[in-house]
């Protein structure tokens, strides 16, 4: 397992990425927060509340379920930085966690905080498929 694990050096240089990732994600969860507050009659600049349209009741709803799911989306993206960052600081990141073998840098580079190799993300992503069925 010793030659599995990353050097200090590459720790690190995930590590930046991640907390930059993370910090972009946390600021999207409080640009969305904001903007959930204001609501969408003062985001739009439009003062008079008294007249509502159906269609403006439904654009609302609208926005508010994209905003909903963006901000689940952020969240998640936060939790799952964290706890790449936890496996920075016990040196277990870059492993898979199913199999035990090294993710591939090339996948780290596009899912920084990923916890399985692509063979087993796969594997696991057909067991989900096959259970909603």
């Amino acid at each position: 397992m010793a030659e599995k694990k990353m050097t200090p050096k590459q720790l690190e240089r995930y590590k930046k990425i991640l907390l930059k990732e993370r910090e972009e994600a946390q600021n999207l969860i409080y640009a969305i927060n904001e903007m959930q507050k204001r609501g969408s009659k003062d985001s739009s600049g439009d003062l008079s509340s008294y007249t509502i349209h159906q269609a403006d009741l439904g654009t609302d709803t609208i926005n508010a379920e994209t905003n909903v799911y963006h901000l689940n989306r952020c969240m998640e993206k936060v939790k799952n930085i964290n706890k790449a960052l936890h496996r920075i600081h016990d040196e277990s990141y870059g492993i898979c966690e199913m199999c035990g073998e090294k993710i591939s840098n090339k996948r780290l580079k596009v899912v920084p905080f990923a916890r399985q190799c692509i063979s087993c993300k796969s594997i696991s992503e057909q067991k989900k498929r096959r259970n909603r069925k």
